[in-house]
């Protein structure tokens, strides 16, 4: 029962962080439409904030992939540590793959035995999907309703979106220290070179870090 009760938190919580997305991305000129279809087939909150953030400072398409691939690579190594613990094949390893998030590895990994973690996992999984999608689609609905998001302030959702994932993962110094110098390095950048390069380049250095780690 605490499986569920935990997993069906964490999803109602998160879920609800796909409103700001859908209003993001309404607000960065994409159709209520690309939207959804980005967090039905991206489906990776940091992911989908960066492809819109770039996209609406006026970054290339290949720089917002380029981003957006790099902040997903966290989700392969989740996938790396489930897979003894799932033992999936066929198609039931592409379900799995594509909601391995934070979220569902972390409800996962929290419990005590196998059997709690594989419920954990698609329970926490599939919930967070579900939320997620139809509160981007809300918050896209919403944000389109509004005729001008720009008005209301809703082209700051990107940034203030990324700042509530972020800051629950800063627990400890380590975590601050890197994120100090991830904005000394995009501050340092911006004025030179194209938009969605600072973001590549912090994503790197938290990539490079974490790997020596």
């Amino acid at each position: 029962m605490s499986v569920k009760r935990d997993s069906f938190s964490v999803s109602i919580t998160v879920g609800a962080y796909g409103s700001a997305f859908g209003a993001a991305a309404v607000a960065a000129d994409f159709s209520v439409l690309q939207a959804c279809l980005l967090s039905l087939l991206l489906f990776s909150g940091a992911s989908q904030f960066a492809v819109v953030g770039v996209i609406a400072a006026g970054g290339t398409p290949i720089n917002a992939i380029a981003t957006s691939t790099l902040l997903g690579t966290r989700n392969g190594l989740y996938g790396l540590r489930l897979a003894p613990i799932l033992k999936l094949r066929g198609l039931k390893r592409v379900v799995a793959a594509q909601i391995t998030i934070d979220e569902s590895t972390g409800v996962a990994l929290a419990q005590n035995n196998e059997s709690d973690m594989r419920k954990g996992f698609w329970y926490t999984g599939f919930g967070v999907y579900i939320f997620w999608n139809l509160f981007t689609l809300a918050g896209a609905l919403g944000a389109q309703a509004i005729g001008n998001p720009s008005a209301w302030g809703l082209d700051a959702a990107v940034p203030a979106a990324f700042l509530g994932l972020l800051w629950p993962r800063l627990s400890d110094r380590k975590s601050w220290v890197l994120a100090g110098f991830a904005i000394v390095l995009a501050l340092t950048l911006t004025p030179f070179v194209p938009t969605g390069i600072p973001i590549i380049s912090c994503t790197l250095l938290a990539v490079i870090i974490g790997w020596r780690k």
